[in-house]
C-alpha cells in the first residue's frame, strides 16, 4: 500500500469519528500553541532588550569604578575615576568621543510640584555618545561647562510630571534649593534600564561645584570609531588607567570596563535561558498529548480488530498494517500541530497588539513545532501500530 493511499485511508478512518479525533488532537494543539507562544515571547524579549542596549549608544564602552580589595575581600566602591582619566582616554586610537558623568539624587521643585529624581552631570559630548536628542529647546554648550552655568535639561517623564500640560522651557526649577533655568527637554526614549526619561541633566562642572561637591566620576562613556576594534581599545584603556592609578601588576584593577557587545551577549544568554526553561515546561503538554494519541490508537486497534483480520485475509502484509496505523498517529499529531501553530501565532499577535509586550514568532519555531509533532506521532504511534501488525489473522476474524 503506497504512502499516499495509506494517508488517505488514515484520514478517512479519523474523519469517521470526528469528535474523538478532535479530542485526541486537543493535547497536541494546546502543547504546540504553548511552545510557539512561549518562543515568540522569548524572542520578543530578546529583541526588546537588545534594542534597549543599543539605544544607549553606538559602539559604546562604559568605564565604572570597581570595588576595593582588602586582604582578598571586596568591599565598597573605589572613587578613583577622575576628569583627568576622561581627558587621557580621548587620546586613545579608535576612540571617537568621551563623555564623563557624575550622578546623584536630588529633590526637584517647581511651584507646588515636587519630585525626587536622578541628577546627572554631563558634558556636551554626552548626548552624541548616548544617542540622545533634544525634543525642545537646546542642549549644553562648552561655554555652559566652563562657566558652571545653572542650566538644566529634563527627561521626558520628569518634564511631564513637573509641568503637566505646559512647557518647562525658560522656567526656574529648584534642585536641592538651588535655582536652575530649564533650557531643554530630551526626546522620549522609552522605559528600560538606564532610561534618560526619568533623569535630569546639568553641566558636569555645575554638578560638582553647585550641587554635590563630588570630584570623582561615576561613569566614563566612550564611543568607538569602529566596533571591530573594541578589544584593542579595551586593552589600551586598561593599560592606560592602571598606569594612571599606579597599580602594581599583582593588584586588581580599581575600575570595570563593559562593552556593548558584552552586555548584548549577557542579556542574550539570560533571555535564552528563560525561553528554554519556559519552552521546556510548555513542551510537557506535548508529551501529554502524545500519551493521549497512544491511548486512542490502542482503543482504535481493539475496535478495528476484525477489519485488520479482513485486510490480512485479502493479502495485506504486516508492514502494511503497521504503516496504516503509524500514519494515522502521525496525521492526528501533525494536524494538531498545524492547528496549534496557528493558535500560538494568533496568541502571540494578540499579546503584542493588546498587551505591553513585544512578541516575535521566529520561523524556526514553526518548523520546530511541526517537526516535534511528527516525532510525537511516530514515537507514541509505533506501539499501537506494532500491536495491530502482530495480530493473528484467524483470531482477528473471529473477534466480535
Amino acid at each position: 500500500m503506497l504512502i499516499k493511499e495509506t494517508a488517505k485511508s488514515a484520514w478517512r478512518s479519523l474523519a469517521s469519528n470526528r469528535l474523538r479525533t478532535l479530542l485526541t488532537m486537543l493535547g497536541m494543539i494546546i502543547g504546540t500553541a504553548a511552545v510557539v507562544a512561549v518562543l515568540g515571547i522569548g524572542e520578543g524579549a530578546r529583541s526588546s532588550v537588545e534594542g534597549r542596549i543599543r539605544s544607549l549608544g553606538a559602539n559604546l564602552l562604559m568605564v565604572r569604578p570597581g570595588s576595593a580589595s582588602a586582604s582578598g575581600v571586596r568591599s565598597g566602591t573605589v572613587k578613583t575615576l577622575t576628569e583627568g582619566d576622561a581627558e587621557a582616554l580621548k587620546a586613545l586610537d579608535g576612540v571617537a568621543a568621551v563623555a564623563p558623568e557624575r550622578s546623584g539624587s536630588a529633590q526637584l521643585r517647581y511651584m507646588a510640584s515636587n519630585l525626587n529624581a536622578s541628577v546627572t552631570g554631563i558634558t556636551p559630548a554626552y548626548l552624541e555618545v548616548r544617542s540622545l536628542s533634544v525634543a525642545s529647546g537646546v542642549g549644553f554648550s562648552e561655554l555652559d561647562e566652563q562657566q558652571r552655568a545653572r542650566v538644566v535639561v529634563l527627561g521626558a517623564n520628569v518634564a511631564r510630571q513637573l509641568y503637566p500640560g505646559g512647557s518647562p522651557l525658560g522656567t526656574r526649577l529648584q534642585i536641592n534649593g538651588s535655582a536652575f533655568r530649564v533650557v531643554g527637554v530630551l526626546a522620549e526614549k522609552g522605559s528600560g534600564m538606564g532610561s534618560p526619561d526619568d533623569g535630569v541633566f546639568v553641566p558636569l562642572s555645575t554638578h560638582r561645584s553647585v550641587l554635590f561637591g563630588q570630584d570623582h566620576l561615576s561613569t566614563i562613556s566612550l564611543q568607538l570609531a569602529s566596533e571591530e576594534r573594541s578589544e584593542v581599545v579595551i586593552a589600551q584603556l586598561e593599560q592606560l588607567l592602571r598606569l594612571r592609578h599606579r597599580l602594581r601588576a599583582d593588584q586588581p584593577s580599581d575600575f570595570e570596563v563593559r562593552s556593548q557587545a558584552e552586555m548584548l551577549a549577557t542579556m542574550g544568554q539570560i533571555t535564552g535561558t528563560f525561553t528554554t526553561l519556559l519552552g521546556s515546561v510548555a513542551a510537557v503538554s506535548l508529551i501529554v498529548g502524545g500519551i493521549g494519541i497512544m491511548n486512542i490508537m490502542l482503543v482504535s486497534v481493539r475496535e478495528r480488530t476484525r477489519e485488520i483480520g479482513v485486510r490480512m485475509a485479502v493479502g495485506a502484509r504486516r508492514k502494511d498494517i503497521l504503516r496504516q496505523f503509524l500514519v494515522e498517529a502521525v496525521v492526528v499529531s501533525l494536524a494538531g500541530g498545524v492547528a496549534g501553530v496557528g493558535l500560538g501565532y494568533g496568541a502571540a499577535v494578540l499579546l503584542s497588539r493588546f498587551g505591553e509586550w513585544a512578541t516575535i514568532v521566529p520561523p524556526y519555531a514553526v518548523g520546530l513545532a511541526l517537526g516535534v509533532s511528527i516525532l510525537i506521532g511516530i514515537t507514541f504511534g509505533v506501539g499501537p501500530a506494532r500491536r495491530a501488525a502482530r495480530l493473528d489473522p484467524v483470531e482477528a476474524l473471529r473477534f466480535e
